[in-house]
């Protein structure tokens, strides 16, 4: 009985410890490509100058060149990337918990296709109508195409038991989104379009302070509500039966997650276009890492996962081969792409 215990409690610290020790590598991987964003760039900033900037406050640092460089354009676009590489890791963790399947993501299923066809439409309008769009309407109009696209495929999962056939369909369902904004843009007006072209293929480039405090509110309050759901999704894997027995409303409970998986990636396609793979490789990166898929451990660090990944990611874009910029989904592509093949090889030799 004792060996028991000991082993039991053997097992526990273990694990505590696993989960702290990835959570330090996070937090310290963070405050490292943090300093390196800032750093690395066309005018590089010693790490001293950008401690002493920061510490000295935005309204002390005003009129000196590398303070600018830091606070108008780097710091901004930095949280930028850290909190829509949130929305999208979230986002995927949560329509994964909602398919029961590891390759479901807002890019794979052509939700963030979707967003970004709504967006560029009403985008287009907007510029010729009023010359100006606003985040909010940005936001609102990817939102609605989230949901459409998403709507949709629910309506082909009816249809469609076999979940490879339905991420087919997901597929096919980005091609066609991808396929009526690439027809919108080009007949387009030229002078409605500057922006249009390089936003539809993914930038955290041109962010501003409004941008990041808009975009913190909308993901902060619903990567909370999240975290709060994290018992109901715990008990949700387990089976639906599962779940209701624990007494909880199932129909009610997939109708959240895929409000707020919808509002996590319009969020993110508003305001940095559609990103690829981030949602479906950092939730199963973490959960490697953690040896574990219970929500209450998963959620915080595939937050913190997803902000570095994107980080990392955005640091690569821009610098690689400067002055010319990569667009963000080529690199996450080429970081992400490995991992969901690996996990098909996976998936298909455990059949």
């Amino acid at each position: 009985m004792k060996g028991r215990e000991d082993g039991f409690f053997g097992q526990t610290f273990r694990r505590r410890l696993r989960y702290e020790l990835v959570f330090i590598v996070l937090i310290a991987a963070f405050c490292v490509i943090t300093v390196l964003n800032i750093n690395i760039g066309s005018v590089p900033i010693p790490v001293k100058e950008i401690l002493r900037i920061i510490f000295a406050g935005k309204a002390q640092a005003e009129g000196v060149t590398q303070a600018g460089i830091i606070w108008k354009i780097r710091l901004p676009r930095i949280l930028m990337a850290a909190i829509l590489g949130d929305g999208l890791s979230l986002a995927g963790f949560l329509l994964q918990t909602f398919f029961a399947n590891p390759i479901a993501g807002p890019f794979v299923l052509g939700i963030s296709s979707g967003a970004k066809m709504v967006v560029a439409l009403t985008m287009i309008y907007f510029l010729k109508v009023f010359n100006t769009v606003s985040s909010a309407t940005l936001i609102i109009a990817a939102f609605i195409g989230s949901l459409l696209s998403t709507g949709f495929i629910l309506l082909i999962s009816r249809r469609l038991r076999q979940m490879s056939t339905l991420l087919v369909a997901g597929i096919m369902v980005g091609y066609i989104c991808s396929a009526v904004t690439d027809f919108i843009v080009t007949f387009a007006d030229d002078s409605d379009i500057v922006n249009l072209r390089g936003w539809s293929l993914g930038s955290f480039s041109g962010m501003s302070w409004e941008n990041v405090w808009v975009a913190l509110g909308i993901i902060g309050a619903a990567s909370v509500a999240v975290f709060f759901m994290s018992k109901p999704i715990g008990a949700y894997q387990l089976g639906e039966n599962y779940a209701q027995s624990m007494g909880i409303n199932v129909k009610l409970f997939r109708v959240a997650l895929i409000i707020l998986s919808s509002v996590l990636s319009a969020c993110v396609t508003a305001f940095a276009g559609p990103i690829s793979f981030v949602g479906i490789a950092v939730p199963h990166l973490i959960k490697r890492c953690l040896n574990t898929s219970k929500p209450i451990v998963v959620i915080p660090a595939s937050f913190l996962g997803g902000a570095v990944f994107c980080m990392v990611c955005d640091l690569l874009a821009r610098t690689l081969f400067a002055p010319t910029e990569l667009n963000i989904s080529t690199v996450t592509a080429v970081f992400g792409a490995p991992v969901v093949i690996t996990m098909m090889i996976k998936r298909h030799k455990e059949k």
